[in-house]
């Protein structure tokens, strides 16, 4: 999806021609995940650049899938044989190259008696991946009155990932779950967890909205239904590596990364080690009465600015939204918001992560505590922990925006979590939390994730 793809060659290599012909399932939505210099694949296309003299350049600071890919691609475009190294690398990102390739499991679009010259733009035609993913949840809280009980709950989600070009995205994804909204662990619970989702098990829609490249060096984004950080190039933190409590899953900016969802495009620039972002969200996209930035509709418009180092990555971001308030009072969804975030991975597998934030209401209400806040979080990841594939990670945050209130008690969240790699496709996690809100009681909790990737 970044410039790199956009001057991806055919790649000839017969291994990788068979390659969608071979029985070797697509993994999860992990397939999408970054590459970072820690990685075992970060090194190996490195030295593939500079082993081929490739005339793309060679990776700085993470890096897509696809753009691993299309690197991939470029480098052994001419090369009729490949090292075991190299291999290696055709199989990780076989998925990835079978659509840069305009092909999916063997399927080209010639078996259909098309040609390729009438099919879609750059050659190729429309290509589809499908890939799914559940979470079991089975944990209880303590210090929730009258909801201590032990819970079962799931979350699915169901993804398509379509290409029309090799160069672009069209993300469908559809989810059900059964996570009750007031329970603990639900959206609006005390001990609110990230794979929380509750649609009385009927299937919604989640995401659509599709990505493209224009020119060399900027990706856009536009969609009916996606999330603020669907648009912005560079997510600060390598924390989670497994998610558990949702506060901590925001960078340390909660109020900056608010991940509102609803219709919005974005547009990013990426250029050597600096990526930026400006992107709006209008919560209010479907509503006919509201509208799409009007007076009247929730909107989110956010700009961000990174630089992406070897092993470290930095991110500024500001967000204001208005929260569809035309009355003028104060309104704790009327805000501008401000956060810091970063990135360091060391050459042992562990990534340390930091980030703060500050929220300033547009107008303020002390009695209705509207007011000035700051978030902040920390974290840590250790990945390969005890054996390859499991990640350990801990972060200490708060709990909600602090105030600057006397007597106010600074809410603070804690968790550490343990994620084993049962296969390539199951991973089982265990984690313990503690989490605070002002004037509440403190709630601890444990938890059994398992999660199935397909």
């Amino acid at each position: 999806m970044a410039p790199i793809a956009t001057n991806a060659a055919d790649i000839n290599i017969k291994g990788v021609a068979n390659y969608s012909a071979s029985n070797k399932e697509i993994k999860g939505i992990s397939q999408f995940s970054n590459i970072y210099p820690t990685d075992w694949a970060y090194q190996a296309l490195t030295n593939l650049a500079e082993r081929h003299d490739c005339k793309v350049a060679a990776p700085t600071g993470s890096i897509t899938r696809y753009e691993a890919a299309a690197l991939l691609n470029s480098c052994l475009g001419e090369v009729s044989n490949v090292n075991e190294e190299e291999r290696r690398l055709i199989n990780e990102f076989g998925p990835e190259l079978a659509v840069i390739k305009g092909r999916l499991n063997g399927l080209e679009a010639s078996a259909s008696g098309m040609d390729h010259s009438a099919m879609g733009h750059g050659g190729h035609g429309a290509t589809t991946m499908f890939m799914g993913k559940t979470t079991f949840v089975v944990g209880g809280v303590d210090g929730v009155s009258g909801k201590e009980a032990v819970t079962f709950n799931y979350d699915t989600k169901l993804m398509a990932h379509t290409s029309f070009t090799g160069k672009d995205l069209l993300k469908t994804v559809v989810r059900t779950g059964n996570f009750n909204n007031m329970e603990p662990f639900g959206m609006m619970g005390g001990a609110r967890l990230e794979t929380a989702f509750n649609s009385s098990d009927a299937l919604n829609l989640h995401r659509a909205f599709y990505q493209f490249p224009v020119g060399e060096n900027f990706n856009a984004t536009i969609g009916a239904k996606l999330r603020q950080d669907d648009l912005l190039g560079v997510w600060p933190s390598a924390y989670p590596s497994d998610s558990i409590l949702n506060v901590l899953t925001h960078a340390g900016a909660n109020a900056a990364y608010s991940k509102a969802m609803g219709a919005g495009a974005g547009i990013t620039y990426t250029g050597d080690n600096i990526s930026a972002s400006l992107a709006f969200v209008s919560e209010d996209g479907d509503d006919a009465s509201k509208g799409v930035l009007t007076e009247q509709g929730s909107d989110d418009v956010t700009a961000q600015l990174a630089w992406v180092g070897d092993n470290f990555t930095v991110a500024a971001v500001y967000t204001t939204a208005d929260g569809g308030n035309t009355t003028g009072d104060a309104d704790a969804n009327d805000y501008d918001a401000w956060g810091l975030s970063a990135q360091y991975d060391l050459d042992n597998g562990i990534s340390l992560n930091a980030g703060m934030g500050w929220k300033t209401p547009d107008e303020e209400n002390d009695a209705s505590n509207i007011e000035n806040e700051t978030t902040w979080s920390v974290g840590v990841v250790w990945s390969d922990f005890g054996t390859e594939g499991n990640d350990l990670g801990i972060a200490y945050g708060t709990a909600e925006g602090h105030r600057d209130d006397s007597g106010y008690d600074d809410p603070m969240a804690l968790e550490i979590y343990y994620s084993m790699a049962v296969s390539d496709n199951i991973t089982v996690t265990p984690a313990l939390f503690t989490i605070e809100k002002d004037g509440a009681d403190e709630v601890t909790g444990g938890l059994v994730k398992t999660t199935f990737r397909f």
